[in-house]
C-alpha cells in the first residue's frame, strides 16, 4: 500500500488559529474534501464537562471552520450526536462552541432530533464483519450524512475498551443510534465497519485531532491530563490513529482496530508506511497506559468477560436504564464534582491552554487575534 501523510504540529496558544490552518493544508485537506459540497464538522464530545483532552477543544473547532473557509469550503454544519453520558446541549456550551458557531454562523443539527436528521437502512457495499451480524434487521445511518464531506476532530486520548481513541471512534456516535451499546463486545470491528461505510457514503474525509493537552489513563473521560502541545491531521484516519497511538507509546498494530482496518486496506497502520511531515516525532514515545477507574471493571466483565452470555438482560431490557442511571451519577455525580472538577480548574489556571480556554470562556479571544468572520 502506498504511503499514507500525516501532518504533526508543534503548536502553541499564540498561534493556533495559524498553526491549525498550516497544519491542515499539509495534510492535503484541499485534495480531499470535494469542493463544492457541504461539509459535516463532527467534534467529540466525550463528557459534556469541560475535561481537559476528553472534548474537541475551542480552538480546534474555531481554527477548522477558519481554515475550511479560507480553502473555499462555504457549506459547513456541524452535527452532534449524545451518549448515555454525555449531554450534546450541555457539551458544546460548557465547551464554548456555541459562541464560535454564531460567530461564523455555523448551523448545528442533532442526529437524535427527528426534526433534523432522519435514519434510514443502509445497505453497504463492503462486506461488514460484525455490523450486519448485531443490527439482522438492518443497519442504520443518518440520511443526512450521504454525498457529505466530513470532517472529525477528536483528542489525543486512550480509551477502556479501545486502548486509544480518535479519528476512527469519532464516526462512532455520528453514524450509529442511540442502541450502540449493542456493538461494544466488538467495538474494534464495529470501528473498522464505519470507515468502510464512511468511505461509501462521504466524497471526502479528513481529520484533525487535538493533542494540545492529550488524556492518559482510563479515558475517554475519567484521565489524567498531560500537556503535549501537538496537533495532527490526515486525511488517513486509520495512519492519524496509528501515529497518534505510536507517540502516546503504543505498537500501533497491537491495537485490533487499527491493525484490522490496514489488513482490509482502508488506511494504513503500519508507522513505517506513514509520511510524518511537519514535526520530528521519531522520539515521541509518552508510555501511557490505560488502567481502570472502577466502574471500568464492569464494563469489561460484560462486554469481554464472563458476563457477556447476559447481555441481552443487562442492555436489551429495561435494565439497561439501571446502568445508564449508574454511568451518569458515577461520572457527573461524583467523578465530576468531588474529583475531576479540581483537575479542570487546576488545568485552567497552570497551563498555557488553560489559560487559552479562559480566554474562549471570557470572549476575549477573537478580539485579541482580530479575526474576522469574512475570512
Amino acid at each position: 500500500m502506498a504511503k499514507s501523510k500525516v501532518a504533526v504540529l508543534k503548536v502553541q496558544p499564540e498561534t493556533i488559529l495559524e498553526d491549525v490552518e498550516r497544519l491542515m493544508h499539509m495534510a492535503g485537506v484541499g485534495e480531499t474534501l470535494r469542493k463544492g459540497s457541504t461539509t459535516i464538522i463532527k467534534d467529540n464530545i466525550s463528557w459534556h464537562f469541560p475535561f481537559p483532552a476528553a472534548n474537541t477543544t475551542p480552538w480546534q473547532m474555531e481554527g477548522t471552520i477558519l481554515a475550511l473557509r479560507n480553502a473555499g469550503y462555504r457549506e459547513l454544519v456541524c452535527v452532534q450526536n449524545k451518549t448515555v453520558v454525555t449531554n450534546a446541549f450541555k457539551g458544546e456550551d460548557l465547551n464554548n462552541y456555541v459562541p464560535i458557531f454564531k460567530r461564523y454562523d455555523i448551523p448545528v443539527l442533532y442526529n437524535f432530533k427527528e426534526e433534523d436528521i432522519q435514519w434510514i437502512t443502509y445497505k453497504p457495499k463492503t462486506s461488514m464483519h460484525v455490523l450486519d451480524k448485531i443490527y439482522p434487521e438492518g443497519i442504520t445511518i443518518p440520511e443526512y450524512f450521504l454525498g457529505k464531506n466530513i470532517v472529525h476532530l477528536p483528542t489525543v486520548k486512550c480509551h477502556i475498551y479501545t486502548t486509544t481513541t480518535g479519528a476512527m471512534k469519532n464516526a462512532f456516535g455520528g453514524l450509529l443510534n442511540t442502541k450502540r451499546h449493542y456493538t461494544h463486545s466488538w467495538i474494534h470491528k464495529t470501528l473498522v465497519d464505519l470507515l468502510a461505510i464512511q468511505k461509501e457514503i462521504h466524497p471526502g474525509i479528513f481529520a484533525l485531532m487535538d493533542g494540545t493537552t492529550a488524556g492518559n489513563g482510563p479515558g475517554p473521560r475519567t484521565m489524567y491530563p498531560v500537556v503535549k502541545d501537538y496537533m495532527l491531521a490526515s486525511a488517513d484516519q486509520v495512519a492519524i490513529d496509528a501515529v497518534a497511538a505510536k507517540m502516546m507509546g503504543f505498537n500501533p498494530l497491537s491495537i485490533e482496530y487499527i491493525n484490522v482496518a490496514h489488513q482490509d486496506k482502508l488506511g494504513v497502520g503500519d508507522i513505517r508506511e506513514i509520511e510524518v511531515v511537519g514535526s520530528d516525532i521519531s522520539q515521541e514515545s509518552w508510555g501511557f497506559t490505560v488502567g481502570n477507574n472502577g466502574v471500568s471493571l464492569f464494563g469489561n466483565l460484560a462486554w469481554f468477560g464472563p458476563l457477556k452470555g447476559m447481555q441481552n438482560l443487562f442492555f436489551h431490557t429495561p435494565m439497561v436504564h439501571a446502568f445508564i442511571f449508574g454511568s451518569e451519577a458515577y461520572h457527573d455525580y461524583y467523578r465530576w464534582p468531588l474529583k475531576d472538577r479540581k483537575i479542570f480548574e487546576r488545568w485552567k489556571i497552570s497551563t498555557h491552554w488553560g489559560e487559552l480556554f479562559q480566554k474562549y470562556e471570557r470572549g476575549e479571544v477573537w478580539a485579541e487575534k482580530g479575526v474576522s468572520t469574512s475570512a
